[in-house]
């Protein structure tokens, strides 16, 4: 399982070192793949495999099932990491994610996202004050906070 929330500056070369307490659950060989809300999303190799079987169960014939389908296939890449613990990420990928200098790599249960830090910090700001609009929306049992 992934957690915390960890900021880390890319090199000019693009290189972003992960977290080591991320590198053990990542392995040697991860998915980088664009994620939603404009981040990252990296998956270890056997979360990869479940989470393709189920998009690959979407129908065909739906448009929005081909379009996410693209989206999500279409720029993942298959990453490891070298011997300082960073990884390399592929210009398409920090394109779509703005990440320059500084950044955000948070742990996300099954996976970890990258996320540029301003676009970060942005999403937190406006997400914090619904959380708990959304917390009621989505969670069916009582959690206490």
């Amino acid at each position: 399982m992934f957690l915390g929330e960890h900021q880390h500056s890319m090199d000019d070369k693009g290189r972003l070192t992960i977290p080591s307490k991320f590198r053990d659950n990542l392995g040697s060989a991860f998915i980088v793949t664009r994620g939603l809300d404009n981040c990252l999303f990296v998956y270890p190799m056997e979360e990869w495999k479940l989470l393709e079987q189920k998009i690959r169960q979407l129908p065909l014939m739906k448009a929005d099932a081909r379009a996410f389908s693209r989206f999500f296939f279409s720029g993942a890449v298959e990453l490891e990491l070298d011997k300082q613990g960073r990884v390399n990420l592929p210009s398409h990928l920090m394109e779509y994610a703005k990440l320059e200098k500084d950044c955000m790599v948070l742990g996300v249960s099954s996976r970890v996202e990258i996320w540029s830090k301003p676009v970060w910090e942005g999403y937190y700001e406006q997400s914090e004050e619904a959380f708990n609009d959304i917390a009621e929306k989505l969670v069916d049992f009582d959690i206490q906070f």
